[in-house]
């Protein structure tokens, strides 16, 4: 897709406190979605789906910027498309995770929330595990 080419989904709100809103969450969303590639537990992608969406309704410059961002559009294509999550994405993911799990764990000394971050991180890798490995091409 080039940088000139308009997406279709795009369906600007009249009302402009509608419009605002959309924009403001949008950008919350790709700040939050921005947070997720560095914090454990905290997904990416998703808020970048939610960000597009407030987009489409709010900006199409915003929404293009998304879609073709050289960080993150990659994340709104890859799931777009059905294409998953790189190896190299995968293995950070997990690495990061269970860094951060094994510290929280190290940190508390209650029995059952370190259980339930053990429950939590085995959840969260076998759900990296199972998503498509996106192969580059």
């Amino acid at each position: 897709m080039q940088n000139d080419e308009k997406l279709p989904e795009v369906n600007i709100h009249h009302r402009p406190i509608v419009r605002w809103t959309l924009l403001f969450a949008g950008t919350v969303f790709v700040g939050i979605g921005i947070l997720g590639i560095f914090l454990p537990l905290l997904p990416t992608t998703v808020f970048f789906l939610i960000a597009a969406w407030c987009y489409a309704r709010s900006s199409q410059r915003l929404y293009d910027w998304l879609h073709h961002n050289r960080y993150f559009g990659k994340y709104i294509k890859n799931y777009r498309q059905g294409h998953g999550i790189s190896l190299s994405g995968k293995i950070i993911t997990i690495v990061i995770l269970w860094g951060g799990i094994l510290y929280s764990i190290f940190v508390t000394e209650m029995l059952v929330i370190r259980l339930v971050l053990v429950a939590i991180a085995i959840g969260v890798t076998i759900h990296v595990a199972v998503i498509p490995t996106h192969r580059e091409s």
